[in-house]
């Protein structure tokens, strides 16, 4: 099913609504520069990333896909997903290709390779954060 983004916390973590809940979503295999680290503050391209994905996903609906190799929730109990939207374009996956994020392999996950990948092009290209920041 289809889930509507209520709020984009961050680049990488949003909140859905589900059955009259409201659940944080962290998305896997991606890591956007901070906006809301206590100790970090906000970091180089932060903010440019949490735009980005408020801007296409906040009150659109998404899929949400969890993986089999990976937890269902983080220790913040987050629920961890792949997030696609109503077009089909899986969301961790265009923020890597367009230099919004770094791969995240600290944990296992399917998709591993693919977002390895994403990261490399988008570096090798200057995209994004890799042409703003050091």
């Amino acid at each position: 099913g289809y889930y509507t983004v209520s709020k984009v916390v961050d680049g990488d973590t949003i909140t859905v609504v589900m059955s009259g809940t409201t659940e944080k979503v962290r998305l896997i295999g991606v890591d956007t520069p901070e906006t809301h680290h206590p100790n970090k503050g906000v970091e180089c391209y932060g903010q440019i990333a949490s735009d980005f994905t408020k801007s296409a996903l906040e009150g659109k609906r998404v899929r949400l896909e969890s993986d089999e190799t990976n937890q269902n929730r983080d220790r913040y109990q987050r629920l961890l997903r792949y997030v696609y939207t109503e077009d089909g374009e899986l969301w961790n996956a265009r923020l890597l290709q367009d230099g919004y994020a770094h791969a995240l392999t600290a944990f296992p996950f399917t998709k591993m390779d693919d977002f390895k990948l994403y990261e490399q092009n988008a570096k090798a290209q200057s995209r994004g954060l890799w042409s703003s920041c050091n």
